[in-house]
């Protein structure tokens, strides 16, 4: 394996990619007692549409989260219980661009690394199991449809993309998932869950050489195909005037969240930059060590809860603000000035060296998280970026590029507003 040493963030680890194409990182800590194991692929809900030799395949919104419930069925039964058995917690998520599988153990690292390894590799789907799931996968969709906050940016992103496939909610609709059957599951397997298309990471009191061991012996030895994705064609980043969407709901106050379309770079290095620059925007404009939040808060306008970052999502890219407040349209135009008065005068530049500097403070902190450290690696990889690239992004960031990205961004074109109103009292 190869051994890279970051001497500035005194980190160390271990890599090695597989004939099969698997990339295996693993950060050796032999100080902790705990083990945590993430195996994921750059497979999530918005890979709908693909292409998988020479076939064109449009499957149901919500398989991605559908498989990942499914891939917990083993021939021998549900794997939850070989884990328990093994002192093994294991969990896993589904997101917009990627699907994520770990498991976390005092003991017994290795066999809770394998069975892992294993479920996740073995497809093992019956009409009959599949049906008996969506009942379960109905119950959750519907339980984030009550849920505001899910509502909010579901209505968010429906708002501000024309087409992508980003405007269906991650776990699809009660309607959509009545498509999804055994072999839908078996295409996606096959076209996204290939070890090429995946990365393990492994961080604890492990021998790295034993993890790639146990990967050789499990996975296939080979690379397979991966699906060609396929996103539609490109969003406009601008519109006539701002959209618009509310919804009323039972909440106690309203809530907002207001999002502006960013440029989004195409190669991975780029995408990881725009993150931090996008990130350092947030702060500069909105953050709590400026002058305009305290104003926001001391006029009533927000609380503690109001917040503001980058999300970057394969093509797409946005900043989002948002929090609750009785006047949400009110904050949403002194927003507005506020940008356009950034990009007039300019920022303190000790104020954003501050910020910088807090902002990658926060970056050292994750490096002590198991979960935070493997999800990053993993979601950097699959953009095609070295996530421990970043202190030396944050370097060459400037004020200039910052406050020309809140410039350029921060305008009514740009915006799609998401409000949730309580419900009239009757």
């Amino acid at each position: 394996m190869k051994k890279v040493v970051l001497e500035q963030l005194r980190e160390t680890f271990y890599e090695e990619r597989l004939p099969n194409g698997l990339l295996i990182r693993v950060i050796p800590r032999p100080d902790f007692a705990k083990t945590y194991s993430f195996f994921a692929t750059d497979f999530g809900s918005i890979d709908t549409k693909f292409t998988m030799d020479g076939k064109v395949y449009e499957t149901p919104a919500g398989v991605a989260h559908y498989l990942e419930h499914k891939l917990f069925d083993m021939p021998d039964g549900n794997v939850m219980q070989q884990f328990s058995a093994l002192g093994g917690s294991p969990n896993a998520f589904t997101g917009y661009s990627m699907t994520a599988y770990h498991v976390e153990s005092t003991e017994n690292w290795r066999e809770n690394l394998e069975l892992l390894l294993r479920y996740v590799s073995t497809p093992y789907f019956t009409e009959e199991s599949v049906e008996k799931e969506r009942g379960i996968i109905a119950q959750e969709i519907r339980m984030y449809e009550d849920s505001s906050g899910s509502r909010m940016y579901e209505n968010l992103f429906a708002a501000l993309y024309q087409h992508h496939p980003i405007r269906v909610p991650i776990a699809g609709t009660v309607e959509s998932i009545q498509d999804i059957t055994a072999q839908t599951l078996y295409d996606c397997h096959k076209a996204f869950y290939d070890p090429s298309n995946m990365m393990l990471c492994v961080a604890g009191p492990v021998n790295p050489e034993l993890v790639v061991e146990s990967a050789r012996n499990i996975l296939p030895k080979t690379p397979g195909g991966v699906g060609g994705r396929d996103y539609g064609p490109a969003e406009p980043l601008t519109a006539e005037k701002m959209a618009r969407v509310e919804q009323n709901m039972e909440v106690s106050m309203p809530g907002f969240t207001v999002a502006f379309r960013c440029d989004t770079p195409k190669t991975g290095a780029d995408i990881l930059r725009q993150e931090l620059v996008g990130d350092l925007a947030a702060e500069l404009l909105v953050g709590e060590s400026t002058a305009f939040y305290t104003k926001l808060y001391e006029d009533g306008l927000i609380d503690c809860d109001f917040s503001a970052g980058y999300e970057g999502v394969k093509t797409l890219g946005m900043l989002s603000i948002g929090g609750d407040s009785n006047e949400p349209e009110r904050v949403v135009d002194a927003v507005l000035k506020e940008a356009e008065r950034l990009g007039r005068e300019g920022a303190d530049e000790a104020l954003f060296q501050r910020l910088k500097r807090s902002a990658f403070g926060r970056r050292i902190r994750e490096l002590d998280s198991f979960e935070n450290i493997c999800y990053r690696m993993c979601q950097s990889t699959f953009e095609g970026a070295f996530y421990y690239d970043f202190p030396d992004l944050y370097r060459s960031i400037t004020l200039d590029e910052t406050v020309r990205m809140i410039r350029d961004t921060v305008v009514p074109q740009r915006a799609a507003l998401s409000l949730i109103y309580p419900n009239a009292k009757g």
